[in-house]
């Protein structure tokens, strides 16, 4: 098998160099949400998914297709050992490329996935998943364990968690934000969150902060 050499010096089979995937968009950004809060982060956006929630703020059928060796080599440009991939749907990927290209160079990698596909054992080390069962009942969360459950809370039973949450250390109830000029309506369901995190205990309230601070 061929190896090449990339901008660092660092030695890459071709074949993970070569991989090509859907990318929205790769920015440097601060989590605004969940256990990473206020955390810097590279952010990996993939295009694509199997479930189309109302509510998704991100338009994952527009992008671009890149190779792992532009991904790597954009990703090198900010001073960040984290990484996030997020999408979209990121686990509809083949990840084990950007896993051995990234970890070789000591990054941190997490995911957000909705959960309905298997995650492999050693591919990332922070697992976030946020089921979709409000929306699609039928959306089957087969991965069941991980580091962090972040659900986007819409006014269903908490109960519906009551399996799932156990395979998890963090738990996150997050209001669901709708991109609307009406500061109540939003309001409302923060109220409605915050009440119903104090009513459950095991849940901790998630805010996406990144969106008040008008930043990605």
């Amino acid at each position: 098998m061929q190896s090449l050499h990339i901008i660092d010096g660092v030695v890459d089979e071709k074949v993970d160099l070569n991989a090509e995937y859907p990318i929205v968009e790769i920015f440097h950004s601060v989590q605004g949400e969940g256990f990473h809060s206020g955390i810097p982060h590279v952010f990996i956006r993939f295009g694509g998914c199997n479930l189309r929630c109302t509510w998704c703020d991100t338009d994952f059928d527009q992008y671009e297709k890149m190779k792992a060796s532009e991904i790597v080599t954009e990703v090198l440009q900010y001073n960040c050992k984290r990484i996030i991939f997020t999408g979209g749907e990121p686990m509809l990927q083949d990840l084990w490329p950007l896993h051995r290209l990234f970890k070789q160079r000591g990054f941190n990698l997490s995911v957000e996935s909705n959960g309905t596909i298997e995650i492999p054992e050693g591919l990332l080390d922070w697992i976030c998943i946020s089921p979709k069962d409000q929306v699609y009942p039928n959306s089957k969360v087969r991965q069941r364990t991980g580091n962090e459950l972040k659900v986007v809370y819409v006014g269903q039973d908490l109960s519906l968690y009551d399996e799932l949450k156990i395979g998890f250390d963090h738990r996150f109830l997050q209001p669901c934000y709708v991109d609307t000029a009406s500061i109540q309506e939003n309001g409302v369901m923060f109220q409605e969150t915050e009440q119903v995190v104090k009513e459950n205990s095991g849940w901790r309230l998630s805010l996406q902060t990144h969106k008040w601070m008008g930043i990605l």
